[in-house]
């Protein structure tokens, strides 16, 4: 486990509580002058730069506390666009009951039966299914539903205008079930994606049909919630409307963990990562990888098989830093793809040059050694690939929880004021 060294502009704002512009202004002022990244060439802040900061000591101890938060209560899910369980473990790790998971993939939904055979996994297509038998019995939907634009046609977008999307579906069911609280898992994309209309249609049909989006909408990092995984998250949270009771999001935590934390007996796991059937290289992207040094990537090969391997993305600049990319042990995995030897996003192994297996690929995303995946090599990657990351799901799952004990107390309070009355 390590600290994190650099901080991005937007994550030392963060830490102070100042706007990025105001880093930006002091970078130029040389005030607080920014450093470039190693691997990215990007503008960051060493940890030594912001610790001289008090904010940063009070902001890393409210980070450590810790979000475990009993339920006070069965508290259920109704889960959509399931994948291979990745949320509903974290879920069922915090304490949230799955009452049933909807997936549309055959092996997905293979992979469910055979490590929770109570769990109900409903195999359908959403657009088939009605959820209105579910009123009253979940107290939250999830859903990673993929990004969608709308047609817009210069109006508040409503329901109706989102028809032929899967987040049509996600809301319909929504409003079918009524839940208190509603979670959407995304990428980070969709915050610019259509200039920022994408998620604004979304905010409007979720008020629509009676919930309030929490706001700002927050994109999680997993490697500040027991992930060793450089993935990104936006989790979209709407309250029903008659419920006045506040969502927090998860609190992250400082610490990092690392390759070596997801592949050997360590803190996150118990015992080193079992063997599994992997992907290999063809031999030569093998014989190009073998000369990329642990976290490096493909400007440490020579100029001519730079050229040779990049071939027209050579010219187009940028970093493009998960081409050709060795991880390191001592850092968290880059974001896994539902490929792992695909050319522009390798995830080379530290020491062998080979890709990570399906078993380190489950580890970086925490899910646990016994958790089978179904289906044939590549649909196994896919599966895991897809998947929220497990340890960030249970710490969503907390703060679901949190939520839902604030309003079973309300709840309960409510129900004694009018008891008191009546008597």
């Amino acid at each position: 486990m390590v600290i994190k060294d650099y901080f991005s502009v937007s994550e030392a704002a963060e830490i102070l509580g100042k706007n990025p512009e105001t880093l930006r202004r002091w970078d130029n002022e040389d005030k607080l002058k920014a450093v470039r990244e190693p691997m990215s060439n990007y503008r960051v802040y060493k940890k030594e730069q912001l610790q001289m900061f008090p904010e940063f000591k009070s902001y890393f101890n409210k980070m450590d506390e810790d979000n475990y938060v009993k339920p006070l209560k069965d508290f259920h899910v109704l889960e959509l666009f399931a994948g291979a369980g990745g949320l509903a473990i974290g879920l069922e790790q915090a304490g949230i009951k799955c009452k049933a998971l909807n997936e549309i993939d055959k092996w997905a939904c293979k992979t469910l039966r055979t490590n929770r055979p109570n769990w109900n996994v409903i195999e359908d297509d959403i657009k088939e299914l009605n959820f209105s038998g579910y009123k009253g019995e979940v107290d939250v939907v999830t859903g990673g539903f993929p990004c969608q634009a709308f047609s817009y046609a210069g109006k508040k977008l409503g329901l109706e205008d989102a028809r032929g999307t899967l987040f049509y579906e996600f809301a319909r069911a929504v409003k079918e079930t009524q839940p208190k609280i509603c979670i959407g898992e995304n990428v980070r994309g969709l915050l610019s994606h259509e200039k920022g209309k994408t998620l604004e249609g979304m905010m409007s049909i979720l008020d629509e049909i009676g919930y309030n989006v929490v706001t700002p909408v927050k994109v999680l990092k997993a490697i500040h919630y027991n992930v060793p995984q450089k993935r990104e998250r936006l989790i979209l949270v709407a309250v029903r409307k008659d419920i006045d009771i506040n969502y927090t999001y998860p609190r992250p935590f400082s610490e990092i963990y690392t390759l070596k934390d997801a592949l050997k007996k360590g803190e996150l796991f118990d015992k080193k990562v079992p063997k599994s059937e992997g992907a290999k290289y063809p031999e030569h992207k093998k014989k190009v990888l073998d000369l990329v040094p642990p976290k490096g990537y493909w400007r440490d090969l020579p100029l001519d098989i730079q050229k040779e391997y990049m071939q027209k993305s050579f010219y187009l600049g940028g970093g493009k830093t998960g081409m050709a990319r060795r991880i390191g042990w001592d850092e968290p995995c880059l974001t896994l793809t539902c490929s792992p030897a695909q050319k522009q996003t390798e995830r080379c192994h530290p020491d062998e040059t080979r890709p990570f297996t399906v078993r380190e690929y489950a580890r970086i995303q925490t899910f646990p050694d016994e958790w089978k995946f179904e289906g044939s090599v590549s649909q196994q990657y896919k599966q895991i690939g897809n998947a929220v990351p497990v340890n960030l799901a249970k710490e969503i799952g907390y703060s679901i929880i949190s939520f839902l004990n604030k309003v079973y107390k309300s709840e309960e309070l409510s129900e004694q004021t009018l008891q008191s009355l009546t008597v």
